[in-house]
C-alpha cells in the first residue's frame, strides 16, 4: 500500500534558494511543453505523447536555456507528466483546457523520484536527505517503515516548508465489527448518525473571523509591495492556515472514530457544487467541509476492509418515515425539525430519521 508522509522541513537560505529555482524551472517547463502540445495540435492536428514532450524538453529547452540544468531532472520530468495528465483529462472527461502557471500562483510545488537512496528519512538526527538540497532539517513527528517512492516538496503562502514521502509500506487493519451506521450531513450538526448520535459542526471560520476581518481591513491600507504588505499578507495566509489545519484535525478524529467503530458506512452523495450557488448557505457549507469528511471516510474504509456507500443524491431520506414508509412532503420545508408519521403515529426527529433511511437505502443497495 502506497501511503503519504508529511513533515514541516526547515531549510536554510541556500536551500530555500534552490527551491525557488526548482519551483520557476518547474513552472517554466511546464508552459513550454504546454505551448507545444497546443501548437502541435493546431497545425498539425496530432497529440504529443509525454515522453516526446520530455524529449523536447531533454533537447530543445535545455540546449537554449543553460539554468534548467541547475535543478532536479526528476523535478523537470514530473512537471511535464502532470501537464500531460491535465491535457489528457481536457479530451478524456471534458474537464477544463490546462492554464498556464503563473509566478505568482500560491500553490508551489515540485515532486521527485526515489533513485540511489537520493531520498533519506533520518529520524535519529531529524534530518531530510532530498536531490540538490542534501540534508534539510526537518520536524520528523511520525516514523514509518518501507520503501520510498517519491517526495514533494511544498511552500505554503505563509512561507512555511513542506515534504510528503510517499513509501510503499503495509497497513494494518483495524478490528472488524458488526456495527452498521447511516449519516447524514448537516450544517447545524456536522453529522448526524442513524443511531442519535450528533456530531458538533465546530464552526471553524466563525471563531477567526474578527481576526480575519482586522488583519484583511489593516492589509488593505498597505502600500502595495511593500515590506509592511508583504508582512500583512503573512499574517493573513498564517490564519488561513490555522484555520484549516484545525478544521481537518477535527475531521480526522471524526471519520478515525466512524471508521474504527462500524463495519458497513452510508453517506448521501451530496453535490456541494451546485449547494453553494445559494449565497446564503454557501459560507456555511464551505466551512462544515463535507467534501473532506466524505473522502476521509472512503479512503480509511478502503485502507481498514470496511464498506462505505454513498446512495443516490436526490433520495428523500428527510420525508419517509422510517418506520412505515410514509412520505411526507411537508419537511420539505427546513423549519421542520420533527415530525408525528400520522399513519403509524411515530414521532422522528428530522435528522436522526433521516440517518436511518440513508442506512436503509445503502443495505438495499448492497443486497
Amino acid at each position: 500500500m502506497l501511503k503519504a508522509y508529511k513533515f514541516r522541513i526547515y531549510p536554510n537560505m541556500e536551500q530555500k534558494v534552490q527551491i525557488a529555482k526548482t519551483f520557476g524551472c518547474c513552472c517554466f517547463v511546464y508552459n513550454q511543453t504546454l505551448a507545444y502540445q497546443k501548437e502541435a495540435y493546431e497545425k498539425e492536428k496530432k497529440s504529443v505523447s509525454k515522453t516526446d514532450c520530455n524529449n523536447y524538453c531533454n533537447r530543445e529547452l535545455k540546449k537554449a536555456y543553460k539554468w534548467l540544468k541547475e535543478v532536479d531532472k526528476f523535478a523537470l520530468t514530473n512537471a511535464i507528466y502532470n501537464m500531460d495528465a491535465a491535457y489528457q483529462k481536457f479530451f478524456k472527461e471534458h474537464a477544463g483546457y490546462p492554464k498556464f502557471k503563473r509566478k505568482r500562483d500560491n500553490h508551489k510545488s515540485y515532486t521527485t523520484n526515489y533513485t540511489n537512496e537520493n531520498i533519506v528519512v533520518d529520524f535519529e538526527k531529524g534530518r531530510v536527505k532530498l536531490p540538490k538540497l542534501k540534508m534539510v532539517k526537518a520536524k520528523l513527528h511520525r516514523k514509518f517503515e518501507g520503501q520510498i517512492k517519491s517526495a514533494t516538496i511544498s511552500q505554503m503562502p505563509s512561507g512555511k516548508y513542506y515534504v510528503s514521502v510517499l513509501v510503499e509500506t503495509e497497513h494494518k487493519e483495524l478490528p472488524h465489527t458488526s456495527y452498521k451506521i447511516g449519516l447524514d450531513l448537516g450544517v447545524k450538526d456536522l453529522c448526524i448518525t442513524s443511531d442519535g448520535e450528533k456530531y458538533e459542526n465546530p464552526k471553524t471560520i466563525r471563531r477567526y473571523e474578527k481576526k480575519l476581518v482586522k488583519l484583511q481591513r489593516q492589509f488593505a491600507h498597505k502600500e502595495k509591495w511593500s515590506k509592511n504588505y508583504y508582512k500583512k499578507k503573512r499574517q493573513i495566509a498564517l490564519c488561513y492556515e490555522k484555520i484549516t489545519n484545525t478544521r481537518k484535525d477535527y475531521l480526522h478524529k471524526v471519520s478515525h472514530g466512524i471508521v474504527s467503530e462500524n463495519q458497513v458506512i452510508v453517506s448521501e452523495d451530496l453535490q456541494i457544487k451546485n449547494m453553494v450557488k445559494n449565497h446564503h448557505l454557501a459560507k456555511a457549507i464551505s466551512d462544515v467541509a463535507w467534501y473532506e469528511l466524505t473522502r476521509q471516510l472512503e479512503y480509511k474504509a478502503m485502507w481498514n476492509g470496511r464498506q462505505y456507500i454513498k446512495i443516490e443524491t436526490f433520495y428523500a431520506s428527510s420525508q419517509i418515515c422510517s418506520d412505515c414508509g410514509y412520505q411526507n412532503v411537508n419537511t420539505k420545508d427546513l423549519s421542520v425539525r420533527e415530525w408525528i408519521c400520522p399513519i403509524c403515529g411515530e414521532k422522528h426527529d428530522r435528522d436522526i430519521n433521516a440517518a436511518k433511511n440513508v442506512l436503509a437505502k445503502g443495505l438495499r443497495q448492497i443486497a
